[in-house]
Parts: structure tokens; C-alpha cells; sequence
């Protein structure tokens, strides 16, 4: 059976249902109306290093995706944006060995209508590189499907940067880890009126460690959902969620994190926690750690979430020291959300980030 027609086969999801419980499905399909798929356009791809110059050869990106059994987690979102993206589909191959000195960006950008794309991660054995997705403009929707692995002993340092100044943005990842490989997954957004985020990353093979690290502002009425799920499936794997998100205006942003353990992991290690800087009284952020550990030999299993105001002890200190009260404030939510930027990759590419972090800052009220 093909996506489309499972897709269909499948119904509107509950709120009883983890997903959709603060997102419903019907507020995020970019016509409303669940039982169609709209004819979708294909956005534009490009690969270039993070100073513009073109990429060595060891990296390509391509059309088309070889492989069927690339999903798990959620399958209305799976099948929904794999019959939504037939007419593009991409792999984007790192090869064996490769090692990249300037972190690589791969640009996305939507047409104004409808769009979505696939693309497939193969990151190959022993390789080392930072990869930047970068998606821009203003498309009224647009929907990424990311699947992949990161094969045996890589290195992949990587950010997913949204920067689409409005509409709706979905995206469903999934992607496994191999043998004593070592990722790095960043998130970064400040663009898009709506997101809903389904990331998931499974680590099927003994040493696989991750750090996922989100960087999040909101302000007027966007509505920002991100919900993430890490399956140790291996002994002596290790993982860190760490999420910050800063909320203002009317805005809305929620947080899941799902640490899955299962039995036969023995050694694993797994921790979260999220942050969350409410900027307004009228913005709100919901943060829901959670933990499944069907294994009694682990190292450590943890969740915490914490949610405050700007401290103000801290911002007339600012003051005192000849910062504007607009400037303070946005001095102290940038050093919020660079604690989880900081994190995120090699000095040329933090320092990158930083500056369209400010330069968001600069136009966001919040």
C-alpha cells in the first residue's frame, strides 16, 4: 500500500493521543481538511560551505532515495509528508572517511504556496562534519522529512535552523545511530507563525552517544512544538536532551522529551531537562519530560524542567551599567539561548549562529 493511501486509512488523531495533544493534526495540515493531500511544490536545495564557497568533493546531495523501511515513530506524520514529498526526494551522502574543515549548509528555501521534501542522511563510517539545514522565506506551509544513519564511529555535528518568516512548518526526523558514533543535533528557530516537530533518534548499536540541544524564541502569536524521543536499543549508549526556549508576546512554545531505555541496555545513560524564559505575562511554555526504563543496569536516568521570568536582579544590574532597558533584556535572552548555541558546534560555526540569533533579536519584539 502506498503512503497516501495508508495516510488516509489512518484518521484524524485524538488529543488523547501524546503527539497532538497541545498541536491537533487538522491545525498543522496546510489545508485543514485531513482526508486530502494538496498537490505540493518542490522547494529549492542547495550545498555550499558555510562561507559560500563550493563543497569538496566527498559530499553530494542527489535526487532520489534509495530504500523503503527508512521511518519510525509517528506514521500519520511519516506518511503524510512521504506522500506529500514523491516529486522531491533527496540523499545527501557523506562518504566513508570524509572530513570536512568548514562546517557545510545545506539552504532549503519553499516556494510561497505549499512545499515539501525528503531527505535521506547517509553519513558515512569514520567521517567527521558539521552540517547546517537551513530553511528561509515565506512559504504559507512547509513540510521536511528527514530520515537516515549515522554509520559506525562518525562524527556528525548538525543544526536544523528555521528561519521562515511565517506559515507553518512540519518536520518529522528520524534517524539511527551507529556503533560508537558521536552526534550532535541542534534545533534553532525563531521564524515560522506555527512549527510542529516530531524528532526521533534511535541508537541500535553499543556506544552510541548524542546531544540534542534546542535553541528556541517565540514571540507574538506563534505557536512552537517540538517533541523529541531518544531509544537506547543498545548497551552502553549515552544521551542529553537540553532544551531552552524563550517566550514572548503571546506566544506559545511546548517541549516533549521521551527517553526510551529498553531492555538489554545495559550501561546507558540518559538525561533532559528543558528551560523555558517567560519574557510577557501572556506567553506560556509547557514542558513534559518523560521516561521509559525497561532496564535495571544503567549508569543514570533523569528528567527536569524549570520555567521563570527574566531575573530582575540581573537586569538592573545591566542597567546600572549604562544598558537600555531594550538592551538589557535582549542581552540576557541571547546569553539564555547561547548556553544550548554554545553547544552546538565549533567556534566558526557558534559565532555563525550568534549572529543570526542577534539579528532576530533585533527585529522580534517581545
Amino acid at each position: 500500500m502506498d503512503s497516501a493511501s495508508r495516510y488516509r486509512r489512518l484518521g484524524n488523531p485524538g488529543r488523547s493521543e501524546h503527539l497532538w495533544r497541545y498541536t491537533p493534526w487538522k491545525r498543522v495540515h496546510p489545508s485543514g481538511k485531513i482526508e486530502e493531500i494538496p498537490e505540493m511544490g518542490k522547494p529549492i536545495l542547495s550545498l555550499s560551505h558555510i562561507d559560500g564557497s563550493e563543497v569538496s568533493e566527498g559530499i553530494s546531495l542527489r535526487n532520489g532515495i534509495e530504500g523503503s523501511d527508512l521511518f519510525f515513530g509517528d506514521e500519520l506524520t511519516n506518511t503524510f509528508l512521504d506522500a506529500s514529498s514523491i516529486d522531491s526526494r533527496w540523499t545527501l551522502e557523506i562518504e566513508k572517511s570524509y572530513n570536512s574543515d568548514k562546517p557545510v549548509v545545506l539552504d532549503i528555501t519553499p516556494g510561497n504556496g505549499s512545499s515539501a521534501a525528503h531527505i535521506h542522511l547517509d553519513v558515512g563510517a569514520m567521517s567527521n562534519i558539521e552540517l547546517v539545514t537551513r530553511i528561509s522565506g515565506s512559504s504559507e506551509w512547509f513540510g521536511l522529512q528527514r530520515s537516515g544513519r549515522i554509520n559506525d564511529g562518525a562524527i556528525f555535528n548538525e543544526v536544523v535552523l528555521c528561519l521562515q518568516e511565517r506559515g507553518t512548518v512540519l518536520r518529522s526526523d528520524s534517524i539511527q545511530i551507529g556503533k560508537d558514533s558521536q552526534v550532535r543535533a541542534g534545533t534553532v528557530s525563531s521564524g515560522s507563525e506555527q512549527t510542529k516537530a516530531d524528532l526521533r533518534f534511535r541508537m541500535t548499536d553499543i556506544g552510541g552517544n548524542i546531544r540534542i540541544l534546542g535553541s528556541i524564541l517565540s514571540a507574538e502569536s506563534m505557536h512552537l512544538d517540538h517533541h523529541v524521543e531518544i531509544h537506547h536499543d543498545a548497551p552502553q549508549t549515552f544521551s542529553r536532551l537540553s532544551w531552552h526556549s524563550a517566550c514572548g508576546g503571546n506566544s506559545r512554545t511546548i517541549g516533549t522529551g521521551m527517553l526510551r531505555v529498553s531492555h538489554g541496555s545495559i550501561g546507558a545513560d540518559a538525561g533532559q531537562i528543558f528551560h523555558n524564559l517567560l519574557l510577557s505575562e501572556r506567553a506560556e511554555a509547557d514542558s513534559i519530560p518523560e521516561l521509559e526504563v525497561m532496564e535495571h543496569d544503567v549508569i543514570g536516568c533523569g528528567h527536569g524542567t524549570a520555567n521563570g521570568p527574566i531575573d530582575e536582579d540581573q537586569l538592573f544590574y545591566l542597567e546600572s551599567r549604562g544598558f537600555s532597558s531594550q538592551d538589557a533584556k535582549k542581552a540576557l535572552i541571547a546569553a539564555f539561548l547561547n548556553s544550548t548555541l554554545s553547544e552546538m558546534g565549533s567556534q566558526s560555526l557558534h559565532e555563525w549562529l550568534v549572529a543570526i540569533l542577534t539579528s532576530k533579536l533585533e527585529t522580534l519584539e517581545a
